[in-house]
Parts: C-alpha cells; sequence; structure tokens
C-alpha cells in the first residue's frame, strides 16, 4: 500500500531567529501531529524596533506528515 501525505499550514515566531521559530513551530505540531516528514518555508516577516533592529522573526511553513 501507498503512503499518503498530508500538508498543513503554520505560523511560528521567536525574537531569537529563523532556526528558532522553525524549531520551536515544528516541535509544537509534532505535540498533535505524528509521522512529520518535513517542512517548506513559504513566508519570512519581521518586526522590527523603531532604530531598525528585530524584534521579531515571524514565518509561515507548510508542514507534511504521512497520514496512517
Amino acid at each position: 500500500m501507498s503512503d499518503i501525505a498530508k500538508v498543513i499550514e503554520i505560523s511560528a515566531s521567536s525574537s531569537k531567529g529563523i532556526e528558532d521559530a522553525i524549531q520551536s513551530g515544528l516541535l509544537k505540531v509534532a505535540k498533535t501531529v505524528s509521522n512529520l516528514r518535513g517542512a517548506w518555508v513559504s513566508d519570512i516577516k519581521v518586526c522590527t524596533e523603531p532604530d531598525g533592529r528585530v524584534k521579531e522573526w515571524r514565518l509561515e511553513m507548510k508542514v507534511t506528515f504521512v497520514v496512517e
């Protein structure tokens, strides 16, 4: 039998950086969705301080998992 995959879209954010936003988003999804197989970051945004420093990284991801 062939595997069937499903894709969901999530938003994640971090004040530490892009990698942290990705990792924390995936760890949160993994608490309720099993068989994660990968993710695609489709959009990256930043919130800035008035002086231009990055305050928060925000991203949109499409997460793929295999349906049991």
